[in-house]
């Protein structure tokens, strides 16, 4: 069996494709960032389009998502039509979404191949949707997604022979909207350790940290409701990641309650998480400290709600600042939910479970597609 990636930003794709290399089942790796980013594959395992992905990936990196948010649909189409062209013979074509429309055909009609198109998010109109709403409740014009870019999502689904998900939350999205459950697959992410490494705290100040992109999204005014009360002794808040224009209003609004850092590597990302008390993510739509995540977030497939960490609802900032402040005033609970998120995430087995378990998605649906070409 043969395995062709097509990733055109880093994402999980990178860690897919390490894993069918691992696996020896690795044809190529397609992907819009330049050879020399993508770490832990022979050269010549690569190959790179990163005239436009890059570009886009970059502004929308520093801050600056309307100018990427233009090159998105331009994007996507180059990229998608450059596999299109050079798309090796494989058995499988596995493609993350909006970048494969195109070379998923291709891939079927040149080389037979099974094609799997990936999706990290919820199905694109329930993602649409979840955003009008929430930029609507706070009173921000909202553009809506690319309409080409949803028309070509929902092709992508209805020509791809199994969607790959990676949540319950998603998994209903697409149930919801009409996808027949036997065409998806929930595989979870793993988690490098590598990189997620804790290293002794050296502070006694409680911490919450936020890491990712700050924008509507993410719930980053829930987030700041939440926490921005707490006026309690030796309690910081971090915020690291690159902040979207949607979400100014909202950091303005409580600035001086919370430190940002802006993007932080991703290899440099252990030594703040490894300073926080908890993590929380106040997603509307989608450590190793406890964490405090949304039901929207796919926490549920991750850690146990109560055990690992907490599970609370979208748009509840209520709910978020209860369990801060009941972790701030129960550091024994704190500790005791740091070590079982450490134990659960080892026996969630990293990447490389991740890998296995998708290798075998691929074996046993091009098992069903021969039994059923016999028949």
């Amino acid at each position: 069996m043969k395995v062709c990636v097509a990733s055109a930003g880093r994402f999980h794709g990178f860690d897919l494709a390490r894993q069918m290399q691992r696996l020896s089942l690795l044809s190529r790796l397609y992907t819009g960032y330049p050879k020399w980013k993508v770490d832990g594959l022979p050269p010549d395992k690569v190959a790179s389009f990163p005239w436009v992905i890059a570009p886009m990936m970059l502004l929308n990196q520093r801050g600056f998502q309307g100018l990427g948010g233009r090159l998105s649909w331009t994007a996507a189409d180059l990229f998608d039509r450059w596999v299109a062209r050079y798309v090796e013979p494989c058995d499988v074509f596995h493609f993350l979404s909006s970048y494969g429309m195109e070379a998923q055909r291709e891939a079927r009609r040149r080389h037979g191949a099974l094609t799997i198109c990936d999706r990290g998010s919820s199905h694109i109109l329930s993602q649409d949707a979840i955003l009008a709403e929430e930029f609507s409740r706070w009173g921000i014009p909202y553009r809506p997604m690319d309409r080409r870019i949803v028309q070509r999502e929902l092709r992508e689904y209805e020509e791809a022979d199994l969607i790959l998900v990676p949540s319950t939350f998603v998994y209903s999205s697409f149930t919801t909207n009409g996808v027949p459950a036997e065409k998806l697959l929930r595989v979870p992410y793993g988690v490098d350790i590598r990189l997620f490494r804790p290293v002794p705290k050296e502070d006694d100040v409680f911490r919450v940290i936020y890491v990712g992109a700050m924008n509507l999204r993410k719930g980053i005014p829930y987030l700041l409701q939440a926490l921005a009360p707490l006026q309690l002794p030796r309690f910081e808040i971090w915020l690291v990641g690159p902040v979207e224009e949607d979400a100014r209003p909202f950091l303005a609004r409580h600035e001086g309650s919370f430190q940002a850092f802006g993007y932080i590597p991703r290899d440099e990302l252990f030594k703040y998480y490894s300073r926080a008390s908890v993590f929380v993510i106040a997603s509307i739509e989608e450590g190793l400290a406890p964490v405090i995540a949304t039901n929207h977030t796919g926490a549920e497939d991750l850690f146990r709600d109560g055990v690992e960490g907490f599970i609370v609802p979208i748009r509840s900032p209520e709910a978020i600042r209860e369990k801060v402040h009941y972790l701030y005033e129960h550091p024994d609970v704190r500790d005791e939910m740091g070590t079982a998120a450490l134990k659960r995430v080892q026996a969630l087995g990293g990447w490389d479970t991740y890998g296995e378990r998708v290798a075998g998605c691929y074996r046993s649906a091009l098992a069903r597609r021969d039994i059923k070409a016999l028949s």
